[in-house]
């Protein structure tokens, strides 16, 4: 990876605080860390906040997924410029991505990248045909 294109910070889809008594960590934010350190691009668990507790995206279709994390986060700091890289551990449908990216670039992010491990099929779409 080049170095210009490198993040200016990593930042990990935030789990409700509900969520994370049952769970014990983020697993996002383990990946982020652990990602950043390998790289060196610092890791910022504190720049989001969820705003409120979500349903699971579990079971969601895509349409009631994006609606389930509309004004669902917020930045808590001023990213003027920066090139922000979203971690997370699976993306299905791109809806937490697209709602942080979203509050991302309205605290002044230049670029979103999103980094996940998984691709997972939408709801609904088979994987392989028998």
């Amino acid at each position: 990876m080049e170095r210009e294109a490198r993040p200016d910070v990593l930042v990990a889809p935030p789990l409700s605080a509900e969520r994370l008594r049952e769970r014990g960590f983020n697993q996002a934010l383990e990946l982020a860390k652990a990602v950043g350190a390998h790289l060196e691009i610092r890791c910022d668990p504190a720049a989001l906040a969820r705003l409120r507790d979500t349903p699971a995206q579990a079971g969601l279709s895509r349409r009631e997924r994006f609606a389930n994390l509309r004004r669902a986060f917020r930045v808590r700091r001023a990213l003027d410029g920066a090139h922000v890289a979203i971690v997370d551990d699976v993306l299905t449908t791109g809806a937490t991505a697209e709602a942080i990216a979203r509050e991302l670039k309205r605290a002044g992010a230049r670029r979103v990248s999103v980094w996940a491990v998984a691709r997972a099929p939408e709801p609904g779409k088979r994987r392989c045909s028998k």
